[in-house]
């Protein structure tokens, strides 16, 4: 019974170790992001999350409008939001795009990348999306957990000249305050025949796709590809 307590102990010492790893401090945060201010990039990828009907998580509310402030400020020219149908029938950048423009990101500044299912596939392939559509300086944005958990693989298999803007959480404490719960379509995100991923793939497969061993290295190359 010891030795049982003790590996659970141990194994859960290490997973607190890691979630706290793998998020920028508040302090490296801001340094991050007066590190981008002055400067406009052409495209600033945010990557999705999982929409529900029944209601906005609060990550999912964050992401859009940490979109909106850079947006206000002049860092981000353009958003990219990414993400497919992955866990619920709904496409994630849509989503994202249809609540974007209710709090006033202009429809033509906003462009969706539909294809990844993984964090990793989120940047992979709007900055492949993104240089496609002839954008030469991209960065990414998203939370402090998220920005944190890409920034090797961004460096390492995307470009070391993507810089990471996570959210500045005293910036976002005020900007919570006026968050809000717009009515939208969402059956225009809709996706016909839908299949979770967890019905599709084992949680190895899936596993495989987080840490971006399942990339389709020619996507965006060789077709046309819209807003």
């Amino acid at each position: 019974m010891k030795t049982k307590n003790y590996a659970l102990l141990i194994s859960m010492t290490f997973v607190v170790a890691l979630i706290t790893s793998c998020q920028f401090s508040k302090k490296a945060s801001l340094r991050k992001y007066k590190a981008v201010k002055g400067q406009q990039f052409d495209m600033v990828v945010v990557p999705g999350i999982q929409f529900q009907d029944t209601g906005w998580s609060r990550i999912l509310k964050g992401r859009i409008y940490w979109a909106k402030h850079l947006y206000d400020r002049g860092i981000a020219k353009n958003i990219m939001f990414s993400g497919s149908a992955v866990y619920t029938p709904y496409y994630e950048a849509e989503i994202m795009k249809l609540y974007a423009e209710q709090i006033g990101i202009p429809s033509e500044h906003i462009y969706t990348e539909t294809k990844a299912e993984h964090s990793t596939e989120n940047i992979y392939y709007s900055y492949k999306k993104s240089r496609k559509l002839g954008f030469k300086t991209v960065a990414l944005a998203s939370d402090p957990f998220q920005t944190k958990m890409l920034r090797r693989f961004t460096k390492k298999r995307v470009s070391p000249d993507v810089p990471l803007i996570p959210f500045v959480i005293d910036t976002m404490k005020v900007i919570e305050l006026t968050m809000i719960n717009p009515k939208i379509d969402y059956a225009k995100a809709f996706k016909k025949d839908f299949k979770s991923i967890k019905e599709r793939e084992g949680f190895w497969k899936r596993f495989r796709g987080t840490m971006g061993k399942r990339i389709d290295k020619g996507a965006y190359e060789t077709v046309e590809v819209g807003r």
